[in-house]
This record gives C-alpha cells, structure tokens and sequence, in this order.
C-alpha cells in the first residue's frame, strides 16, 4: 500500500525501483555474512519464521487477492468517484508511511543491515506520492483536494500500525511485516494498474503509481531477511514478529474492504 505499504516493486516510470531501492536491498543483504559459504544461524532462523508466517497467514492473503473490489474494476464497475476516493485513502497512508520511514531510519539507522533498507523505503515512499499526483490529476484532482479528503478509519487502519511499529516495534518485526505484505499489495495494484487502462482509458504515466508496486525489486527479500536476522540476534521474539505480520496483513485486508465501499 503502502505499505508502505512493502511497502518495494520495479519502477515503471522512467527509472525501476531497483535503481531506488535494488542498490540498497543489495546492500543489506551483502552485510550479513557476505562472502561466508553457509548463513549464519539467525539467518537462517529468519528464513524459517518468514516461511512459517507466510503459511500462517496465507488464507487472509489469498481474501486480499481476490478481493471483489479488483473483479469490479476489471469490470469497470467502479465509479471515478470511488477512484477518486482511493487516491484520497492513499494520500492520506503514504503522508503516514513518510514518518513512520522517517522514524524507522531515525530509530535504526546505525544498522549495517536496517540502514540501506529503511533508507531506501523512504525515498521509494517519496517517489510514490508523486506518482499518485499523476493519477489524482487524471481524476481532475489537485494536491489541495487531496488534502481536503476526509479518510475512512478503516482505509487508515494500516498506516497506523505501521506508525506504532515504527514507534514501538524492532526492526525484525517492521522488516518481517514488509515483506510478507508487499507481495499481494503489489499484485493487486498491478491489476488495477491494467483495469485502469483497459476499462477506464488511463494512460500508463496516469497508472505509474500502480505499477510502481507491480513486480519485485531483485534482492528485497534478502535485505529483509538481514534485517530480520540482526533484530533476532538483538533479542527480537519470534512470536511478536509474527504477530507484528499478522496485524499488518488484517489491516491491508481491512483498506480493500473501505475502498469498495462507494462514497
């Protein structure tokens, strides 16, 4: 979403996200244990509590990818008044997600690991908002009426976990809750980015902001998993990862039910 919202896909608008963030994922992932011909222990600790928290929440992942709201678009029964009310949720989330990265690289910018990681969300996130002016623009809104928007709580619930993460979390659990999120988000906007097009007649620099997220950044797992790995070694509680995972993905499941609501 986004988020982070992971929330960590190709750029498709002139330059890729590997360019924004594929150099840092590479980073992370190179400072753990670079070079070493077996993972270390608590690499490979992370490598299982991902795969346990995939499993774990695979059916609430597969309600968001098939989310009615999605077969409605490719339908073209969406409204651009219920459009327009989707670039107002996501203004809203990513002027959230901006401090919460903010924060996440202030509280963990020492990291060898979390550096370049949380370096590089931020200035994705900061890209993203000026992609979803385009879309606005395209809906004959301007960053003032954005503003104006009144969010619905349930379309702001994730950024708002992401907030008390950033807050109060460890970056195993940020990490963790990026990476298992970001994947179906991602494919979700990559059909919209399509059903915009296709149904609604927008141009692809009109759609940049779904296609932003539409395809995974090369070495953004590993990077994640580094991440993960050295909150483990700093005491992270498998338990509150996965729960920090969990919530996060409720949450994103919670925004696809405000925005199929018509305003």
């Amino acid at each position: 979403m986004k988020s982070l919202r992971g929330i960590a896909r190709s750029l498709v608008v002139g330059a890729t996200i590997m360019g924004v963030m594929g150099s840092g994922a590479s980073r992370a992932a190179d400072a753990v244990g670079r070079g070493s011909a077996e993972e270390s222990p608590t690499l490979q600790q992370a490598r299982r509590l991902v795969a346990e928290i995939r499993n774990e929440i695979r059916e609430a992942e597969s309600e968001i990818r098939n989310h009615p709201y999605l077969a409605a678009l490719e339908d073209g029964q969406i409204s651009r008044d219920n459009l327009r009310a989707f670039a107002g949720e996501q203004y809203n989330i990513i002027r959230s997600d901006l401090r919460s990265e903010a924060l996440l690289l202030s509280r963990f910018g020492a990291s060898r690991s979390a550096r370049p990681f949380f370096g590089d969300l931020l200035a994705g996130e900061t890209q993203a908002l000026d992609l979803l002016l385009r879309f606005a623009a395209a809906l004959g809104l301007d960053e003032e009426d954005l503003a104006a928007y009144e969010p619905r709580p349930m379309g702001q619930a994730y950024p708002s976990y992401v907030a008390w993460l950033a807050s109060f979390g460890n970056q195993a659990d940020v990490a963790a809750s990026f990476l298992v999120n970001f994947a179906v988000f991602g494919e979700n906007t990559g059909r919209m980015a399509t059903a915009l097009r296709d149904r609604y007649g927008l141009t692809s620099e009109q759609v940049a902001f779904f296609e932003f997220f539409a395809a995974p950044v090369p070495g953004f797992e590993e990077a994640a998993l580094a991440v993960i790995a050295e909150g483990l070694e700093q005491g992270a509680e498998p338990r509150l990862v996965k729960r920090s995972a969990r919530l996060l993905q409720a949450y994103e499941g919670e925004f696809w039910d405000a925005v199929s609501q018509e305003p």
